[in-house]
């Protein structure tokens, strides 16, 4: 096991909190820290990250320490040696926007993420941290610092800040991002008309606090309809960290032990990103997905309004896009070349790499499936040649849609919407995309024989009923701090403390607390595996949905273990308490008083940081629906639990006293395919079992129209008058908007 030897104790200021008191980064290394001081030393090292460094520890932690003079700390010392020759090579420079999805760049990143992840220990890790901090790009510094805190043994239960807070750029549309410069850099302060009419307020504390709504209107196609769940900070955030905590470049030997079945969970993800978006397009009346083809134009195009730090806007796809052009024909080849690869493979049962043949015939090959789409084939021992490439089916459909848009020398790159996984979710094209790769997983799915009724019933097992609550949804209003996207002056970095902190407010989904209650009869004693999933029950036309068409439109509410007992089981969940899903995530700026504050970091890790990497967004697990109810369905089945081996089933207790392990999926530790009983096509003759049942259920929206002061004034504010007028709906017949309180008196002729 890796001996931590450890730094001299540290603690962490953000842009709005910091102590001089603090010890800073010594010469001396500790046998111990705790992790309170990791947790405030790694979010020290991610403060304002497009900066120069503001604190003076990290400088000379940075200069100090010599890389090729300490060979010894780093468990592989060739990976040291060829991060040096390609840093000493010239590597992206600082300044630039590091992309996903740009080979070099990422290659670069990989071994960056290296030099961090085989350092010795704590201490090695962040005397690298503090010299890479000065010397390379900030956003591949932030994408190494944050796979290698994932990965790294000696860095479980260090909470990041959240990545909308590291960089809002990617989150944040750039008339909000505008209006904060402006409120820094001009008199818009003391000008109240021009606070009044951008929805702006200073309190006393020098918060500002920005409103999202006021501003930009624009839509390009209905689809605009669901950007408030397409363009969701926290939704959003999943997808970017699921991507962090399974990289599609890293070796399967370098994975933790239960992060098994790795590419089968990225299928598994994709697929449910697809039937969330689904959900919620009915919410919205719009129909299915449209398939995507390289030959017909797109006809719904996406207004991204995100500008980068350094002025370049995310290009805008117009609608009626035409995707084969002159100076892509060779990217299209190779993408259906791809495709063309893996559905023969899938055909034929087995695919042949490097003289080594690989099945595609048994349901556990879908992880040999999962790697061919969404990542690559481990450079096996006996073969010596094998480059490595960070290219995969799903980047090569990406660069078709205009991956390098601009790309004018080897560094330069204007990314498209599709080229972060920051920003991914927020275009209706990628859901296009991931229906085109899940027909390749589906293909494989028909080739699979369809679960006999043996492998569906649970014997002497009966859900005897299921009771869901009535399910209302709403919007309401959140805060995001944006203080990092607003430079700070030389004064305020020699005082490490912004004089002004930014906030956002913008509207979000979310959902009233519910729970479903499920009784089941069992005859004896014995572990299970309780799923719930919930789908639609019409299409946009109100018509009834055909079981095997739908099948794949149904989301995992819940999935998780259970020990029934003889007799009669009640089992409620609470939809707070479903399985890995995240609450709202606390600002940085409350994470450090909370942390200061708190004796053991275990309460901290379990209440208010559960699932914090991993989770997905709770407020989100239920589709919008429609103001008079949408029909839906829950679908329940309770299945012996079939552990896989060399597992152990305790690291879900939540007693344990090491910390808490961040799990992606319960139902990983069974080894029945996940998405079971639904991943295949359905015998419906035979599907029916007693150990499952369906429910109808409907989804009500609620409209809030209650007072928006009140409202407001809950969160930070006080005496802040949104509008002091109803709303006119007629407002196309005007052409300015009165839902402002501006005073308008000015005579033209002044002029």
């Amino acid at each position: 096991m890796r001996v931590l030897l450890v730094l001299a104790a540290m603690a962490v200021a953000t842009a709005t909190v910091i102590k001089d008191e603090h010890v800073l980064i010594g010469k001396d290394n500790l046998v111990t820290m705790d992790i309170k001081t990791k947790e405030l030393c790694i979010l020290k090292l991610l403060n304002h990250i497009l900066q120069p460094t503001m604190y003076d520890d990290i400088r000379d932690a940075a200069r100090e320490w010599v890389i090729e003079d300490n060979l010894d700390k780093y468990l592989k010392t060739d990976v040291v040696k060829k991060f040096i020759d390609t840093f000493k090579m010239g590597m992206l420079p600082r300044g630039e926007v590091f992309v996903h999805t740009n080979e070099l760049h990422i290659e670069q990143a990989v071994k960056v993420f290296k030099i961090l992840f085989f350092a010795k220990d704590f201490d090695v890790f962040v005397r690298t941290a503090c010299w890479l901090k000065e010397r390379i790009n900030g956003g591949m510094f932030v994408y190494a610092l944050t796979a290698s805190v994932f990965h790294r043994t000696d860095c479980r239960g260090i909470t990041l800040p959240a990545p909308y807070e590291i960089y809002p750029y990617f989150f944040v549309d750039s008339h909000v991002i505008n209006k904060a410069f402006l409120m820094k850099m001009t008199k818009a302060a003391t000008d109240p008309i021009i606070m009044d009419y951008y929805g702006i307020k200073v309190t006393d504390k020098n918060l500002v606090v920005i409103d999202w709504r006021k501003g930009l209107r624009r839509t390009l196609s209905e689809d605009d309809r669901i950007s408030y769940f397409t363009e969701d900070i926290d939704l959003n955030t999943y997808y970017y960290y699921f991507h962090i905590d399974y990289p599609f470049w890293m070796k399967d030997r370098v994975m933790d032990k239960l992060k098994i079945r790795r590419f089968e969970l990225s299928v598994h993800l994709y697929q449910q990103i697809l039937a969330r978006y689904y959900l919620e397009r009915l919410s919205n009346g719009l129909g299915p997905i449209k398939d995507l083809s390289w030959y017909k134009p797109i006809k719904k195009g996406y207004w991204p309004w995100l500008k980068l730090h350094n002025g370049i806007e995310l290009p805008v796809r117009f609608n009626n896009y035409v995707i084969a052009r002159d100076n892509n024909n060779d990217v299209i080849r190779l993408s259906e070349e791809y495709e063309k690869i893996i559905r023969e493979a899938i055909i034929k049962g087995f695919i042949e790499i490097n003289g080594i043949r690989l099945e595609l015939n048994k349901p556990e090959d879908m992880e040999v499936l999962g790697k061919l789409i969404y990542g690559k084939i481990d450079k096996l021992d006996i073969d010596k040649i094998v480059v490595d490439s960070y290219r995969y089916l799903l980047i090569v459909m990406k660069a078709v849609l205009g991956l390098d848009t601009l790309h004018s020398d080897k560094y330069f790159v204007v990314p498209s919407i599709l080229d972060q996984y920051q920003t991914a979710l927020r275009d209706p094209v990628f859901y296009m995309l991931q229906k085109r790769i899940i027909d390749l997983v589906s293909l494989f799915k028909l080739r699979l024989s369809v679960y006999t009724k043996e492998e569906l019933y649970f014997p002497g097992v009966k859900i005897d009923n299921v009771v869901v609550d009535k399910l209302v949804t709403y919007f309401d209003d959140y805060l995001m701090d944006i203080s990092n996207a607003v430079y700070l002056s030389e004064e305020e970095m020699r005082k490490a403390k912004s004089d002004k902190k930014f906030l956002v407010r913008k509207r979000r989904l979310n959902h009233q607390p519910f729970k479903v209650t499920i009784d089941v009869l069992s005859d004896k004693s014995v572990d299970c595996v309780v799923r719930v999933f919930l789908g639609p029950k019409k299409d946009n036309l109100e018509r009834l949905i055909d079981i095997n068409s739908n099948r794949l439109n149904f989301v995992e509410l819940d999935s998780f273990l259970y020990k029934l007992v003889t007799g009669k089981n009640t089992i409620i969940r609470n939809s707070y308490d479903m399985h890995n899903l995240v609450r709202d995530r606390i600002m940085t700026r409350d994470l450090v008083k909370k942390v200061e504050s708190i004796s053991d970091m275990r309460d901290i890790l379990i209440k208010d940081l559960k699932n914090y990497h991993t989770g997905f967004p709770s407020r989100l697990i239920l589709p919008k629906g429609l103001i008079g109810g949408m029909d839906m369905l829950v679908y329940v089945i309770v299945s012996p639990l079939k552990p896989v081996d060399n597992v152990d089933i305790n690291i879900l207790d939540v007693n344990r006293k090491d910390l808490m392990v961040d799990f992606r999926s319960t139902v990983l530790l069974d080894k029945m395919p996940l998405g079971f009983p639904l991943d295949r096509r359905i015998d419906v003759g035979n599907f029916i079992t007693p150990n499952m049942k369906f429910v109808d259920v409907k989804i009500f929206h609620k409209k809030l129209s209650c007072d928006m002061k009140m409202r407001w004034d809950r969160y930070v504010l006080e005496n802040y008058s949104l509008v002091d007028k109803s709303p006119i709906d007629s407002s196309y017949v005007v052409d300015i908007d009165l839902d402002h309180s501006v005073t308008r008196n000015l005579n033209m002729i002044d002029l």
